[in-house]
């Protein structure tokens, strides 16, 4: 008796509706264009110098190793260090054919202060080109196509370098894109006003609706005061919950983590990024492409109307599979 009871209960379980089963599923990752999977290099060289606080990760292109390549400054989040927090992101890049200098910034959660953080920053990044620059077998750097971006307190670590570049013996940014930028109250990377950005820089700002991390206020911020700077954009980016698995809008949307990129470092901010992380449309259709765009459009005049958040793309966030798309992305230009 019982055996047929529980062979009725499986019955009745396999009969019944799965939630999942029918739901629309998020978008690819397109084959091309910005965001896109067009890659030129197989193999990314990973080095590790970050045993010093103002050390920094180092990701190469290589199969083939180009004999130059732009370059990429990436700085995490607060307490975010380990680069396999954002690995899928470098890996997207380093692909390409940049250059990814990933600066350790901080020791800890606790030290040191955030007073430093740009000056630590700033000290990875000048040795870490010194390297590229000097060392055997290392691809060199074109320090005339340099770039930066930032997530949550690392995007105010890159607003801060795209004003102060030259005080901090840094190239001159040709692109900058800040993800979720913030920084709690911890307040040591901020400044005034964010005007003394160059002219001809491009410059991006994707915040998120639901960000209760840092809200939007230094995004808001940057892009208010950055005045000189008339290539500039400011994008929010919405949940969707059309599909599985669902879209999110918090302050961590950027990231998508790969293993292969493990630095070591292995603390709250690791497991907390592991227990949210996603690789999905607001990486392809939003970050990704965007930043994308910005380097494309800089250094070789292509996707320009992107790289200042207009057009058709800019907004556009991908399709469902069921072909419904995916919400689209709210931008602010200057008029």
């Amino acid at each position: 008796m019982v055996n047929l009871w529980m062979s009725f209960l499986m019955m009745l379980a396999g009969s019944l509706p799965r939630e999942t089963t029918n739901s629309p599923t998020g978008p690819l990752q397109p084959a091309e264009g910005p965001g896109g999977a067009q890659y030129t290099h197989e193999e990314v060289r990973f080095s590790d110098f970050s045993s010093r606080t103002d050390g920094y990760w180092l990701f190469e292109p290589d199969a083939p190793r180009p004999e130059r390549s732009p370059v990429v400054v990436f700085h995490h989040g607060y307490g975010a260090i380990n680069p396999m927090i954002y690995g899928a992101w470098i890996r997207h890049l380093v692909r390409q054919g940049n250059i990814v200098i990933y600066p350790r910034y901080q020791k800890n959660l606790f030290v040191p202060g955030s007073k430093k953080f740009v000056a630590n920053a700033s000290e990875g990044i000048r040795a870490a080109l010194s390297l590229l620059s000097e060392e055997e077998g290392r691809v060199r750097p074109d320090t005339a196509a340099f770039f930066v971006a930032g997530h949550s307190y690392g995007g105010a670590i890159s607003a801060n370098i795209a004003v102060r570049y030259r005080e901090l013996g840094l190239p001159k940014p040709k692109g900058v894109l800040l993800c979720a930028p913030g920084t709690g109250p911890l307040k040591g990377s901020l400044l005034e006003s964010y005007d003394g950005m160059d002219a001809d820089l491009r410059l991006g700002i994707i915040v998120s609706l639901h960000d209760h991390v840092v809200g939007e206020e230094l995004g808001r911020k940057v892009y208010q005061t950055a005045t000189g700077t008339p290539n500039r954009f400011l994008v929010r980016q919405h949940p969707d919950e059309h599909g599985q698995p669902a879209i999110g809008a918090g302050h961590n949307e950027c990231y998508a983590i790969d293993e292969a990129f493990d630095g070591g470092v292995h603390n709250l901010s690791l497991r907390r990024a592991q227990s949210v992380a996603q690789e999905n449309a607001v990486d392809y259709f939003a970050y990704w492409k965007f930043l994308d765009a910005i380097m494309a459009c800089a250094m070789r005049g292509e996707h320009c109307t992107l790289s200042e958040g207009c057009g058709p793309d800019a907004s556009y966030m991908g399709n469902w599979s069921d072909g419904h798309p995916v919400q689209p992305l709210e931008i602010w230009v200057p008029e």
